[in-house]
């Protein structure tokens, strides 16, 4: 995913707010939202662009961006949301049999949809055939029904049976099979039709709002068993398989059938086709009755056929019915029972149980499931098409026709832009279902090769119109550049390319769909076709670039045209290459990259393996010396092939980083400047400002003023900054734009954060932008988000040729660009060549410069990876702002950040020599057991690939023994099912790379856990202590469960639900029984929904500013718009209910804080997994609102549900693991479960003690708690020990006067008060036996009230009665804080305890009384 290009403006290290963000989470997790800035008057001005693009020019800027002016911009967005936001009506439906119900539709919806609300309602559902009718008139199902003539509110619209078609009737069939299987959840064990597991109603007892059966409140608290299973106990050492995935008692399948089959006398014989036959069903009751069944064009009828007799004469009685529900309704009762329940519990699931996901997500455990006889399931298997594919007219579909055709539908306004995503988005989920579909058809034999007398692995393939191949160097194609590595390397660096170059989504540029699966070993690139490529061959096709790595280069102007429009947002520099005739070629991207005009005459481009430029510390090349920055950490090193290329998100954070350099630089000159020619600077101001070109600066500005004014320092820099902006902008956004522009605006739509200026006597605002002094160096820190970052407000705007009229301007700004490798001179402009370094390309001679400077660059950018990116990220995971969980997350960690996981090894030697390494333990674990993963995952991959498709199930339950089990594994050769009498059986057709070998059977552990030892030497350069399994458990403190997991999900592994006992020394932990599937590792583009991503981030910003309400309405227009272009389920819809869940809970609506999350665990587990970290973080959510709500033995069990998920992926020593302790002790403490409650509390201390350093706020909040539960126990003397520790920390961190330590000071006294009275009493006992008037002792059972408080402050959320004055002050204090976080100072002193994690971040959110 390109995670910064084009979505949200990157943060630059000076004005990283990422402490304040009070309600900071992005719709996926990889990017980080920063506050944006505030203008003097206190409005929000984060000007956030759209995705790139043409039509998106700054004109529009203002409307799409929420957090405009509170006046202005609002206007013009509610302006555009209204047209989405049409009132709906309600119409009356009668349906045959049926009473008339009521409807709410509105008037954007098709009439189509009215048909599937139908087919979905218990009482309608068995209906398919049907026209919906207004008046007599049958209406269109494609035509929206606002363009309905008299269709309003209270019209009457009658479904009326229509006759059946051979097409209708299928679908009927297939509707009832769906039906019929409602509950059950085999479809998403197997990984098919995108349904997915989802668990959250087992801990819940069904839906958690009204219709919940139980709604427990805190009256009930004697019925709740609060006891957690023995494992999931603090110490426990046991992480059970099981619980993973309980069973669901809805599951357990009512049976209304026992076959339901197409009968073997299909198609009808022509003379039963003239009465009308359709086609033959055969079937078997419940009750064992045999029928066979004729759909014809009136219905479903009885016929008197049996197995062996062709009689289709209708039966007596034939029970003629429209519908096959009510045939069989009539025949078998057990039907009729229990088709009807089925149907209740069916609609009683949530919603967001049953919709299918945009993408399909594979469950790595499964139970065993009954294979069942399904007749739909049999048809599909064998034809090319996908469910419900018959419905579209024509044959195959041309996925490049649809690809292309979504990404030039209009994109002017809203509307517009909804619907062209929202297209684009289908499309590229249907295509990437189907091109995973066709890899692992291609894999499993199931395909012609389009050149079949090849060898297998050179064959290429076509299926569905979309084009695979292998991930093989075929034809030494990629000899040069690493062979097969090479060859399996470039289609994710290809797919890289195509994501990028979508996300620019310039007009008139095509790329193809382009999806990567790896299968069984093997790695299949599926492709769409471009028209008219497979009648012509490569060489006369090929228009720009080059088929053979540069010896040949073309190129074609309208080509670089249309690339020069992504250069800027991509980085890449335009250059010139030599041909095979020595002749000068231009180019705007590598050579690779190839440009065909197909015959629908659109221009595509493919081949983008070398979008980004190359990384040098994996690139040794002769005579080349890295920084030393480099060296010092032992680069270059060799790596597998020498394709490897910096991530996006490098680049991105490299050219800000430069982009900082630039700016100090230049200002520092210009100070000294100044201080040196005061005088000749302010003519010089006068003179370099065109007249429209900037507004007339205000008074206290003007030249005169500043030479007279008095030399404080603070001003001379003040002044000296406002001539630098000032020099340098020769154009504002109102000025017009002159011909020759280097970029036009709507090229590259810059993204700049507006730069706020906190010295009130000079607030010079041009109109794009304020400069911001800092302490000791001028830094205007400017944000790019993507293009070019010029050096003032004109270049942003796209002009790049500033005439600075005084020489010595212009020669500061010179030399800062020569220091900083700007390609220009008079602006700053960073781009790579992606070429540098590429074997067979030539450059010519003049540009020998040029290419040194390239170079220089190439090395500055390896040298930032190294002594910036890293460090920042293990900074990081110190301070709590990345918290990594498990593999996906980790990987999630480091791409952000643009460190590849190739680095991984540097990574934890870094963190190996960090002095806290103490406090990254749960990091490096992580680090080590994703390491591990990684070179097994290389290693299965070729082991895959010699195994013969019989002996599968065999070979992979080896290698998991192999790899993780204690016992010294010794193959069992499955026994053959299939043993002939005939010894010479003929060899069965060959798969990929097929064969009748054994070689697999031949691994053993040590020689397994040798080679992933050598693998993790010359892949990550790191070194392994370790020759089995146990030992790296042992030393690294790895969980075998964990390992498992990670394997099984990054190698497509799925295995058998149960207890595996890994430590066995007498038998191996997995036998063949035990593996059930492989499913492929599918990579795609993931289209983005822009205008939604942008609601959301305004959104976001409001709530900083504490403007919860509106934050809350622009949060709801995100939430609408992004379900307008995703449908209903998406991660970032998932984020964005998180957050809603969030603000309505402080806003104190508790309930609807409680049904938004409810939606975001279940969407998580549907579109993440059941135990992805982020759905562990749902949970905890969930539960808390649960808590609020008085819900308390459900806010436990998904309490124990979350944690027990945690000790699975991550285990019990994380940092994490202290909130979710803190949450669980809390709510047992307000059960009065005191004992149990202090188990969880004092390991939570012990975590945080670990990972925050025991003088952490963090801490003493624990031992506060854990003093509380003391005291209800009425153990004072432990309870005051506790509270001690508590007020030491306070004292020492925050000082005497801070009114945290006086809480603690006074709960102090409270608690010896209480400790003295019972010492009486008990005296009193001693001194007078049984006769002692004993003092009645206070001990009090907590109050939930103060429960709950104490959950609030732990999960970051704080309620503060303010009044109106009190507002103000917080937005004071609110900006206050940015400023000093720009100075570099931790907000840790602001906030109650401590900076909270990445995924509490409100430190303060408001409750207005």
């Amino acid at each position: 995913m390109v995670s910064k290009t084009d979505d949200i403006p990157a943060s630059v290290p000076n004005c990283n707010v990422n402490t304040v963000d009070l309600v900071g989470e992005t719709p996926d997790r990889k990017e980080t939202t920063k506050a944006p800035h505030k203008d003097p008057c206190g409005h929000s001005v984060d000007t956030a662009v759209m995705n790139g693009g043409g039509a998106h020019n700054l004109s529009e800027e203002s409307k799409q961006d929420g957090a405009g002016d509170t006046d202005g911009g609002e206007d013009s967005n509610e302006q555009e949301v209204i047209v989405i936001q049409d009132t709906g009506f309600t119409v009356k439906i009668q349906a045959p049999g049926t009473e008339p119900f009521d409807l709410q539709v509105s008037p954007q919806e098709m009439v189509q949809e009215i048909h599937q609300v139908l087919m979905d309602r218990e009482d309608t559902c068995h209906r398919t055939c049907f026209s919906l009718q207004l008046d007599s008139n049958v209406l269109d199902n494609f035509a929206e029904l606002k363009s309905i003539e008299g269709l309003q509110e209270g019209s009457l619209l009658k479904v009326v049976e229509e006759p059946y078609t051979v097409r209708e009737a299928r679908i009927h069939v297939r509707h009832i099979r769906d039906l019929l299987k409602g509950l059950d959840p085999s479809d998403a064990y197997n990984g098919v039709d995108c349904n997915s597991l989802s668990f959250l109603s087992v801990f819940t007892d069904g839906d958690l709002g009204d219709s919940g059966k139980r709604k427990k409140k805190g009256s009930e608290l004697e019925q709740i068993d609060c006891t957690p299973p023995e494992h999931i106990l603090p110490g426990s050492k046991e992480r059970p398989l099981l619980p993973l995935q309980p069973q669901n008692k809805d599951w357990k399948p009512m049976q209304c059938l026992k076959v339901l089959t197409m009968s073997g006398w299909n198609p009808p014989p022509g003379n039963r086709k003239m009465h009308g036959d359709l086609m033959y069903l055969y079937m078997v009751t419940v009750e064992e009755r045999h029928i066979s069944i004729t759909a014809s064009t009136r219905g479903f009828y009885l016929n008197q056929s049996t197995t062996y007799t062709f009689n289709p004469k209708p039966a007596n009685p034939s029970f003629l019915s429209h519908s096959l529900v009510e045939l069989l309704s009539q025949i078998s009762p057990a039907f009729k029972k229990n088709f009807t329940a089925l149907q209740k519990k069916r609609v009683q699931r949530h919603p967001f149980e049953r919709i299918a996901t945009p993408f399909q997500v594979y469950s790595w455990t499964a139970p065993q499931v009954d294979h069942t006889m399904d007749c739909v399931r049999a048809e599909d298997a064998y034809t090319s098409r996908l469910g419900y594919e018959e419905h579209i007219p024509g044959q195959t579909r041309d996925w490049n026709e649809e690809l292309q055709t979504t990404r030039e539908l209009a994109r002017k306004n809203l509307p517009d832009r909804l619907l062209r995503e929202r297209a684009i988005f289908k499309v590229h989920s249907d295509f990437a279902a189907a091109a995973t579909r066709g890899s692992m058809a291609v894999i499993d034999g199931n395909v012609m090769a389009i050149n079949p007398g090849e060898e297998t692995r050179m064959q290429m393939f076509i299926w569905n119109n979309i084009f695979f191949s292998l991930g093989f160097d075929v034809r030494d194609h990629y000899r040069e550049l690493g062979g097969d590595a090479a060859a399996h390397a470039a289609p994710t660096n290809d797919l890289n390319g195509v994501r990028a170059y979508g996300a620019v989504d310039v007009e008139g540029l095509y790329t193809l769909g382009t999806v990567v699966v790896d299968y069984r070993g093997y790695r299949v690139t599926a492709q769409s076709i471009i028209p008219g490529i497979l009648e012509r061959e490569q060489e006369q096709s090929v228009i720009y670039g080059s088929i053979d790595f540069g010896k040949t280069v073309v190129s074609h102007g309208k080509y670089l045209e249309l690339l020069e429009k992504t250069s800027r947002p991509l980085k890449v520099q335009r250059h010139n290459v030599l041909n095979e005739k020595d002749e000068s070629m231009e180019l705007c991207s590598s050579v690779e990259c190839k440009g065909i005009i197909g015959n629908d005459g659109r221009h595509y481009i493919l081949d983008l393996l070398r979008t980004f430029p190359p990384d040098l510390n994996f690139l040794p090349v002769e005579g080349e010396e890295l920084s030393p920055e480099s060296v010092r950490q032992g680069f270059p090193r060799q790596h597998r092939h020498r394709l490897a290329c910096l991530r996006q998100e490098l680049i991105e954070a490299f050219v800000e980083h430069r982009y900082l350099l630039f700016m100090k630089m230049a200002a520092l000159q210009l100070m000294q400047q100044k201080a040196n020619k005061e005088s000749k600077l302010a003519t010089l101001t006068e003179n370099s400002i065109p007249g429209a070109a900037v507004p007339a600066l205000p008074s206290t500005e003007t030249p005169d003023a500043s030479a007279e004014s008095s030399e404080t320092s603070t001003e001379t820099l003040t002044d000296a900054n406002s001539d630098a902006v000032q020099t340098e902008t020769t154009s504002t956004s109102d000025a017009p734009q002159p011909a020759a522009t280097e970029a036009t605006t709507t090229e590259a739509a810059p993204k700049t954060e507006p730069m706020t200026e906190t010295d009130s006597s000079a607030t010079t605002t041009t109109n794009a932008s304020q400069a911001t002094p800092i302490e000791d160096n001028v830094v205007p820190t400017v944000t790019t988000n993507g293009p070019l970052v010029p050096f003032a407000t004109a270049i942003q705007n796209g002009e790049c040729e500033s005439p600075l009229e005084d020489p010595k301007s212009r020669e500061v700004v010179l030399n800062a660009c020569k220091a900083v490798g700007s390609i220009s001179n008079t602006s700053f402009d960073i781009r790579f060549n992606p070429d540098i370094f590429s074997p067979g390309v030539r450059f010519p001679e003049d540009s020998a410069d040029d290419i040194q400077k390239q170079k220089q660059l190439l090395k500055d950018a390896g040298a930032f990876m190294v002594s910036c990116q890293i460090p920042s990220l293990v900074k990081d995971c110190l301070d709590h702002s990345a918290l990594p969980m498990d593999g996906a997350t980790l990987t999630e960690a480091l791409h952000q950040r643009g460190i590849n996981v190739r680095y991984l090894g540097n990574v934890l030697a870094f963190v190996d020599q960090t002095p806290a390494k103490a406090q990254l333990e749960h990091f490096y674990r992580i680090g080590i057991s994703e390491l591990i993963t990684r070179c097994a995952k290389h290693i299965f991959k070729t082991y895959l690939q010699g195994v013969e498709l019989s002996a599968l199930s065999a070979a992979v339950s080896h290698f998991l023994n192999c790899f993780l089990s204690s016992f010294d594994a010794v193959a069992h050769l499955p026994a053959d099912e299939l043993v002939s009498r005939r010894k010479n059986r003929k060899r069965r057709n060959r798969v990929p790379g097929g064969g009748d070998n054994t070689a697999w059977a031949c691994l053993t552990p040590s020689e397994l856990w040798k080679n992933i030892v050598s693998e993790a030497q010359s892949y990550y350069h790191f070194t392994l202590h370790c020759e089995n399994a146990d030992q790296v458990v042992e030393k690294y403190g790895l969980q075998k469960i964990t390992l498992l997991r990670e394997i099984s999900i990054k190698a497509g592994i799925q295995i058998l639900i149960k207890e595996y006992n890994f430590d066995s020394r007498h038998k191996p932990a997995f036998t063949e029984e035990d593996i059930l599937n492989i499913f492929p590792v599918v990579k795609h583009v993931n289209p983005k929904a822009s205008d939604a991503f942008h609601f959301f981030q305004s959104g976001q910003a409001k709530v900083q500013q504490g403007y919860l309400k509106e934050g809350c309405e622009l949060i709801n227009e995100a939430l609408n718009l992004f379900n307008n272009v995703y449908g209903a389920m998406h991660v970032e819809i998932c984020a964005c209910l998180r957050l809603l869940a969030r603000l309505n809970y402080i806003m104190g609506d508790h309930h609807e804080a409680l049904s938004n999350q409810q939606k975001a665990v279940l969407m998580s587990e549907r579109v993440l997994g059941v135990e992805h970290p982020n759905t562990i973080q749902e949970y905890m959510h969930l539960a808390l609102y649960c808590f609020a709500n008085g819900q308390l033995s459900t806010a436990l069990k998904l309490l124990y549900r979350a944690r027990y998920l945690m000790l699975m992926v991550c285990g019990e020593d994380h940092p994490e693991m202290a909130l979710l302790d803190s949450n669980i002790g809390l709510v047992l403490h307000g059960v009065m479960e005191y004992d149990l409650s202090l188990r969880f509390l004092e390991n939570s201390l012990a975590i945080n003690s670990k990972y925050h350093g025991p003088r952490s706020l963090k801490v003493a909040l624990s031992h506060h708690l854990v003093a509380r539960v003391y005291e209800s126990k009425a153990e004072f003397r432990s309870a005051l020990q506790q509270e001690k520790e508590g007020y030491t920390i306070y004292k020492n961190q925050l000082g005497e006067a801070h009114e945290k330590t006086k809480e603690s000071s006074e709960y102090l006294k409270y608690l010896t008060q209480q400790a003295v009275a019972l010492q009486r009493t008990m005296n009193e006992i001693y001194k007078n036996g049984s006769n002692a008037s004993i003092m009645p002792l206070k001990f009090t059972a907590p109050s939930m009230a103060s429960v709950l408080e104490q959950l609030n402050i732990i999960n970051g959320i704080i309620f503060i009665p303010l009044s109106q004055k009190d507002l103000e002050n917080l937005k004071a204090e609110v900006q206050r804080r940015q400023q000093l976080q720009e100075s570099g100072k931790s907000v840790e002193d602001l906030t109650v305890d401590g900076p909270l994690e990445l995924e509490d971040k409100i430190p303060m959110d408001v409750n207005v009384n």
